[in-house]
């Protein structure tokens, strides 16, 4: 347990520039705060204190501002930085060197009693803002871009942004294990503009064989008038 709360600290320091020191990120990361509560109310939720895992739940959301159901699976490495507003689900499973930013939720779909929230694998980092909802599957290594609404499976070390979320390739080697991605809000694609860039060359290909189209219908009118008045 003294292991996982130091590797907890250490992972603050790893991801936030803006961490000083081990007092600093102890007393006032709110992130680190409900991930330790939330530990506890997990530990609870699995032997069957239901009631008292929604209390401290419920505490740790007050205190924190994030709000994670005890029920949420979540491994070694997790950060939220900032937190306020982040929502995660009851049926959530969040891997390893997982990072999310404010306001992210991993919410459901559906009122049955099954599985309903998303799976975030290794290393995966989620923009501020940013809803991922239903029982998909965030494959490992890949970014999720702020305010982006994701509804779909989206296969490892890809990049997601836009509403809905597109998948763009990222075309690189997989990172070496507990080794965290950052973020790197400021490389982003912007799906919608590669769609509009698309459209418009299609457009422009549409028009060229317009155009080669009425070039034809041209000459071939100019050739049957010829030949209407050579038989004149």
């Amino acid at each position: 347990m003294l292991e996982t709360l130091r590797h907890d600290i250490q992972v603050i320091f790893a991801r936030d520039p803006a961490a000083r020191s081990t007092a600093e990120v102890i007393l006032f990361y709110p992130g680190l705060h409900a991930v330790w509560m939330h530990r506890a109310a997990h530990w609870l939720w699995q032997r069957r204190r239901r009631l008292l895992a929604r209390g401290v739940s419920h505490i740790s959301r007050a205190l924190t501002g994030i709000e994670i159901h005890p029920g949420a699976q979540i491994g070694p490495g997790f950060f939220v930085d900032h937190g306020m507003g982040t929502v995660i689900g009851e049926t959530a499973e969040i891997g390893h060197d997982v990072t999310l930013y404010h306001n992210v939720t991993l919410g459901g779909v559906s009122w049955e009693k099954i599985k309903r929230h998303p799976t975030l694998e290794d290393h995966v980092v989620v923009g501020a803002g940013a809803q991922i909802l239903g029982p998909i599957r965030i494959g490992a290594h890949s970014r999720v871009g702020a305010n982006s609404v994701v509804v779909k499976d989206v296969p490892p070390n890809s990049v997601v942004s836009g509403v809905p979320g597109r998948v763009r390739g990222r075309n690189a080697d997989p990172l070496p294990e507990l080794v965290h991605e950052d973020l790197q809000h400021n490389r982003l694609p912007d799906p919608t503009m590669d769609l509009l860039r698309e459209m418009g060359v299609r457009v422009m290909a549409l028009e060229n064989v317009v155009q080669q189209l009425r070039l034809e219908d041209d000459r071939r009118m100019a050739d049957a008038w010829v030949e209407s008045g050579a038989h004149i």
